[in-house]
Order: structure tokens, then sequence, then C-alpha cells
């Protein structure tokens, strides 16, 4: 019998011990409760969660307004949006409430670049420096009446797709010294991890080359985790809970190589 992802990702990454974020507190001045944000080491980037559009392109429903009408024409076969079924809208249409599980939406989706839709609505990608976030792209969610439109999936809010967590992961790779190899701690916050236990912080430990099973890990409610660092601290990663965009801090070969690459959208910020 195979195990399944997440057995694999348990064994692969037994805990450690929670005072291992002891110095992650102390370089971020923070207490990590929607992650530990790190200044540069001595860059960063932040890499932007993924955008996709639908084929009918977006809407003027919000995605709200598509929920409240989706759920009062359940079983009428009624269209809301032609064109738009809500199997390609709801990860579950049996749970509308259901989260993404990371995974790109379907055939019918592709891969929206923030800066394309920068240049769509004329709002910046990162408006006055801030991280990406709910205030992201105003001019979109306005038109939308009320919030993000359906025909537009919002980037997930404290998880990266698993393809770019898994691109992360082979980049991270490259630049570390020891490679696969490298020793890796990964913090998940209360947040997600579905008890609220301030004093003794989830905490596991292992290596970079099995750090895509992370992804699975039965810890979290969200997918991967809140913050990966090496054992050498030359590099920390952090997925804020309340943010669309993940910080990498670490040096310049690896911020650069961030920026460069042609899977991952990154940018830099003041």
């Amino acid at each position: 019998m195979h195990a399944s992802p997440a057995d694999l990702a348990a064994a692969r990454w037994p805990l450690a011990a929670s005072s291992e974020t002891d110095w992650l507190r102390e370089l971020a001045a923070g207490d990590g409760l929607t992650g530990f944000m790190p200044p540069p080491l001595p860059d960063a980037a932040w890499v932007l969660h993924s955008l996709y559009e639908h084929d009918v392109g977006p809407t003027g429903m919000s995605f709200p307004a598509y929920l409240h009408a989706f759920l009062n024409t359940t079983g009428t076969g009624r269209e809301i949006v032609p064109g738009l079924d809500p199997a390609d809208v709801f990860a579950d249409p049996a749970d509308p409430f259901a989260r993404s599980a990371g995974e790109h939406p379907g055939p019918r989706w592709r891969r929206l670049r923030w800066a394309e839709l920068a240049r769509r609505t004329g709002d910046p990608v990162a408006a006055g420096g801030r991280p990406p976030g709910h205030g992201s792209f105003p001019s979109l969610a306005a038109a939308a009446a009320g919030g993000w439109p359906v025909g537009i999936t919002a980037p997930s809010e404290g998880s990266l797709d698993r393809a770019d967590w898994n691109r992360l992961v082979d980049l991270l790779t490259a630049h570390s010294p020891q490679g696969p190899a490298t020793r890796c701690f990964a913090y998940y916050t209360p947040l997600v991890c579905g008890a609220e236990d301030f004093e003794n912080l989830c905490v596991r430990t292992g290596r970079l080359q099995d750090a895509k099973a992370l992804y699975d890990h039965p810890d979290a409610e969200f997918s991967g985790p809140t913050n990966l660092w090496s054992h050498d601290r030359s590099w920390v990663v952090c997925t804020d809970y309340d943010l669309w965009a993940t910080k990498v801090a670490g040096p310049a070969p690896l911020v650069e190589s961030l920026l460069a690459d042609r899977e991952i959208e990154a940018v830099r910020l003041p």
C-alpha cells in the first residue's frame, strides 16, 4: 500500500523544538501570529500568488453576488453568467464554501500575470509599496460592485499555488550551498493548525529535497508552511496568513533568480 502525500510529509518532517523560532521572533520583531516577516538578508523579493482568468473573461458580477445567486438558484438549471459553469467557479459546487486545493483551476482558465492585470486596470501591482493583499487592484473590485469579479480568481490568501511552491523550492535548492541536502525548518502559525497553542509553536525539520511534500502536510489547513528557512539562516521564506504574496529574503543571487524566473512572478518592494 502506498503512503498518502500527507503521511509522507509527516514522516519526512518530524517535529522540532518550538524554540527554533526564537531567532525569527527577534529578527522579525513580531510574534509570528500571521508569520514571521523577515527583513532583507540582505536582499528580498515578493513572489506573487497566482491569478487565473476564465475564458469568458471578468464579469461585472462580484464573487459574493455570484455565490448568493448560486445558492438561490441551485437545482433550477439556470445559468447565472452565460458561458460560466459553477463547476468552474467553485472547487466543489456541492460545497461552494470549500477552499481551493491550490491546484490549477481547470482547462478553461489561463494564468494571468499581475503585470498584465496592472496594465489593464491602471492599478499598481503594489500601491505605495505595501505588500499585495486585499487592497490590490481596487478599480477591479469597484467595477464588480462589491468584490473581486467572477471570471478572475483572486490570489490565494496565505498560500502559494502548488506549482509556484514547487518552483520556489527548486530555486532555493539551486541557491543553497548544500543543495537538496540543505537542512531546513518549517513553521506553521497556530491560525492554520486548528489549535491555537501559542506556547508550543508547530515547527518541523527536514531536508530541502523533501520540501515539496510540505504542501500536503497534515498540520496545516492551508497549503505550505508559514515560514521556511535554512538551518544556516541564509534565507527565509514567509507566506503571511493575510497576504497575497510570499516574501523571500536572502542573498542577492537568489532574489535575482526569482525576479528573472519565467514561471514565478516576483517583484521587489521598497
